[in-house]
């Protein structure tokens, strides 16, 4: 059995980026600075992926290479400063901090997780990059000259599951198969339970409906009032909580996950009383 006493609960947080963290796509930037409309590309992309029957992420992936021939040197490094200017709603620069002491206050070690169908090289970019574990995205394959050649990674809304199972596993080498062993009560690190998923839409659905029917928190994130998206997602049975993209001390946002440390704090507790009564059984059978 996993070495689970006298450790503290983990809460895994877990966000989408583009719409969920930003209010934008964080490709927008970079497509607008070579001259090109940031609405055309995506209706070029979206067309792209849909005549040549190709998944989206890596059509824009392609599209980006493209856009950038004989106008710039492309690198990981201009890639991460395009990331570098994205923009953050409001909050987000000190959320982390502030809902990481939340939760140890409560006895809670809270950790970040980014799930996007962005490109990991622009999330390196960010002022927040510092604040995540693991960021699990779309990233290029890169040659001895350091150029993008070839996608290494296309992180699309099925796929992004898995590393929800790598998070619950501690199995975050994207290439281990370990991901897939059997693993007994109390013995994985992050249990489903402890887990939240934050996203913004439809795309985020496999995730959602993963997390909720595990018994974790999934969070609909919305701006501007706009809250036709997550009125659908409750609907669907997707999420049981939606919060306005507003990640300042005292917003909804704030209030709800220091509520669910608050829970995850009391449920442990009851689940540790469970656990060690379970090793006592084991022990004496």
């Amino acid at each position: 059995m996993r070495d689970w006493k006298d450790k503290q609960p983990i809460l895994a947080i877990c966000y989408d980026f583009d719409y969920t963290l930003s209010p934008q796509n964080m490709q927008d930037g970079y497509i607008s600075s070579l001259g090109a409309d940031v609405a055309e590309f995506w209706k070029k992309s979206n067309d792209f992926a849909k005549d040549n029957n190709m998944d989206s992420n890596s059509a824009y992936m392609y599209l980006m290479l493209d856009l950038a021939r004989g106008k710039i040197v492309l690198n990981r490094e201009n890639l991460a400063a395009y990331g570098a200017s994205v923009h953050l709603y409001p909050g987000v620069e000190g959320w982390f901090d502030r809902i990481n002491a939340y939760g140890r206050l409560h006895g809670i070690t809270v950790e970040h997780y980014i799930l996007s169908s962005g490109l990991r090289e622009m999330i390196d970019g960010t002022s927040i990059r510092k604040h995540f574990r693991a960021v699990f995205a779309s990233s290029y394959y890169y040659n001895s000259r350091g150029e993008p050649k070839w996608p290494a990674q296309v992180i699309n809304y099925t796929n992004k599951t898995q590393f929800l199972f790598r998070i619950e596993k501690d199995i975050l080498d994207v290439n281990s198969m370990e991901v897939n062993r059997h693993y007994g009560e109390g013995e994985v690190r992050v249990p489903f339970r402890n887990i939240v998923y934050m996203g913004d839409s439809r795309t985020d659905i496999p995730c959602m409906k993963l997390v909720n029917s595990m018994g974790g928190h999934s969070i609909g994130i919305y701006e501007n009032g706009q809250k036709e998206q997550v009125y659908d997602l409750v609907k669907d049975q997707r999420i049981r909580y939606f919060a306005e993209a507003d990640y300042r001390e005292g917003s909804r946002l704030d209030i709800l996950m220091k509520a669910i440390i608050e829970k995850t704090k009391s449920y442990e507790k009851l689940e540790n009383l469970h656990l060690e009564d379970m090793w006592e059984y084991r022990e004496m059978s």
